[in-house]
This record gives C-alpha cells, sequence and structure tokens, in this order.
C-alpha cells in the first residue's frame, strides 16, 4: 500500500513526510483492517511533523481523522460489536484505553493514564490501509461522504467535548476566541441549541465567516466583550487569549481550553478568576464524544468545508495549513 511516513520531525518547507509503498498490514486481535478513503489534516499532524509535539515513537504514519471501510475483522473482536466487512467506520485521536481504570469505568476513557493516541502512538490515516482497534472504532452516518466527514473526527468531535465541558446551556451567551475549523463547527452546534454566539478572530475573513454562520457579534482579539459570556471556548494555543477569555466571563462562567499545545498563560490579576470563574482543559476525546457528536452532525446537516487533496500531496497540505492557506479543511484522498 501507499503511505506517508514521517521518519524524523523537520520544518514542512524540508518535506518531513516520505511517500513510501509498504506491505499492507494485518489487524490483531480485538482490531479492523480499514481501506482509508479520507483523512483529514490537523494542525495537531503539523505540530507533530515539525517537532513542536514530541512524537512518541518513529517512524510514523500522522493522521488520526480517517474514514473508510472495513476490509477484515481481526482475531478475537466481540461479535456483538456488530462490524462486518463493507461497514464504513471512522477513526478518531483516540486509539485505546484500558479499559478498567476508573477513568474508563466512568466512561471518561480520554482520561486513562495508558490510552493511546491516533498518528501519535500507533501508525495512522496517511496510508491506504490502517488497523484500528474495533472497540473504539466508530460508525459513520449515509449523510457524508468519506471527504465530508473526515473533518469532523477531531476539530468537529473535540469542539463538541469543548463545548459540553464549558458547560454552555441552551440559550446561553458563549465565546469562540479563535475561529478555525474546529470553531467552525461548534458554532453550528452552538448555533442548533439556540446560543447566542461571540466570535474573536484576527482575521477579518474569518469575522465575516463567524458573521455567516451566524454569530451575534465579531471583534478582534483585544476587543472586549459587548455582554458578560455564560461560558466560552479558546481554540487558540496561545495563554494570552486565555486570558483575555477569562475577562469576557459573567460570574460562575467557565473557559474550556481547546488545545493540545499551550505556549503558557501568563500572570493576571486574581481579580479575573474570583466570583467562581473557572479555566479547564479539554483532553482528547471519548467514543461516547464521537459517536454522538456524528449524530448529532448528520441531524443538523452540519457543514465541513473540505478541502480534497491527493495522499501523495500531504507535505503540501501541511504546508498550506502552517501558511493559514486552507480556508476549510484539507482531506487527504488515497489514490
Amino acid at each position: 500500500m501507499q503511505v506517508l511516513v514521517l521518519d524524523a520531525p523537520g520544518p514542512v518547507a524540508d518535506r518531513p513526510l516520505r511517500l513510501a509503498r509498504v506491505a499492507d498490514p494485518v489487524p490483531g486481535p480485538g482490531e479492523l483492517l480499514v481501506r482509508v478513503g479520507a483523512c483529514a489534516v490537523c494542525r495537531t499532524d503539523l505540530q507533530l511533523a515539525e517537532g513542536e509535539i514530541e512524537t512518541h515513537r518513529l517512524p510514523l504514519v500522522l493522521g488520526h481523522q480517517a474514514v473508510g471501510r472495513v476490509e477484515a475483522v481481526g482475531p478475537a473482536v466481540d461479535p456483538a460489536s456488530g462490524w462486518a466487512v463493507g461497514d464504513r467506520v471512522a477513526v478518531t485521536w483516540l486509539a485505546g484505553a484500558c479499559g478498567t481504570c476508573p477513568a474508563c469505568r466512568s466512561d471518561r476513557e480520554n482520561l486513562c493514564r495508558t490510552g493511546t493516541f491516533t498518528g501519535w502512538d500507533r501508525d495512522g490515516g496517511f496510508a491506504g490501509l490502517m488497523t484500528v482497534r474495533a472497540d473504539v472504532a466508530v460508525p459513520v452516518p449515509d449523510a457524508f461522504t468519506d471527504v465530508a466527514a473526515a473533518p469532523l473526527l477531531c476539530g468537529g468531535v473535540i469542539g463538541y467535548r469543548a463545548l459540553r465541558v464549558s458547560g454552555i446551556e441552551p440559550g446561553g451567551r458563549l465565546g469562540l476566541f479563535g475561529f478555525g475549523a474546529s470553531a467552525r463547527l461548534a458554532i453550528q452546534v452552538a448555533r442548533h441549541w439556540g446560543c447566542e454566539v461571540y466570535a474573536w478572530a484576527r482575521d477579518s475573513r474569518d469575522r465575516e465567516r463567524a458573521l455567516a454562520l451566524g454569530a451575534a457579534w465579531t471583534g478582534s482579539h483585544g476587543d472586549p466583550s459587548p455582554v458578560p459570556l455564560d461560558s466560552a471556548v479558546t481554540f487558540a494555543p496561545v495563554g494570552a487569549v486565555v486570558v483575555e477569555a477569562l475577562r469576557a466571563l459573567d460570574r460562575g462562567g467557565t473557559v474550556a481550553i481547546n488545545a493540545i499545545h499551550l505556549d503558557g498563560i501568563p500572570a493576571f490579576p486574581y481579580e479575573d478568576l474570583w466570583w467562581e470563574r473557572s479555566i479547564r482543559s479539554v483532553a482528547n476525546v471519548t467514543r461516547r464524544d464521537a459517536a454522538e457528536f456524528l449524530a448529532l452532525a448528520a441531524a443538523i446537516g452540519i457543514e465541513t468545508e473540505p478541502q480534497p487533496m491527493p495522499l501523495a500531496e500531504g507535505n503540501a497540505a501541511l504546508l498550506a495549513i502552517a501558511r493559514g492557506e486552507i480556508s476549510g479543511a484539507a482531506v487527504l484522498v488515497p489514490g
């Protein structure tokens, strides 16, 4: 099969991903073999490729937003799982968890201390074929093509989890700080819930997109909020934005940080946190997050703005993300 391999991190301008042909993978016990139809490219892939986030192993196949069909069912897959050859399947960031720790037993496998992650601990979807544990694979609604579904599997699912972590209630006042691909999916959920959305973005084009998607107000970073917010989600990996969001909260509000990496939160006065305001990080996703969000996305017709590219152009996709040239989501399609 054809695959993109990261042998060592480096600047994306130097094309760190190597196109290669390798033997087809074989599903192990409890695994599915998936023929990849599409795999979206995430900023986390860029951060891993360039070494901003340390890789857990090398060489490595990136990609944690894959959609395809089951090619083979490995041994010891529980028949009750219902997986069969030909089924459409989604592969998310969550690659596995122990299933027995207190976090796993309370549907919080995203916090499992021995959890593993796709495209970080095990090979991901920048390939023609991949394997996935059957117990973390998620069915794909028929409402979406492979290319349209792929961008939902990271920014969409974790954006949905961030909304839940923020505690936003239907009809509440929500702030979105940063308006990239994940925020463009989250706002569609929030508007479906009847929330009044306020969006901050540096780029005027992003502010225009936010208004087109139903934001009540938009501003640039540093602009004060016109109203006290019930909840906020930050998408930029910049600590100063977290403080900005905190200052926009009403009493008792929560800022959810939607980032795997943050450059550090600067010192701020305790008064900005007082009155039971809180800051919470958003760590990974659960199977419940993925299943609930995909079902909701199909029901309300969430649009993902995919930009399909051949698998061989993976380096170009990463470079375009680094330069801010992707308006929607880059999606790699194996040949």
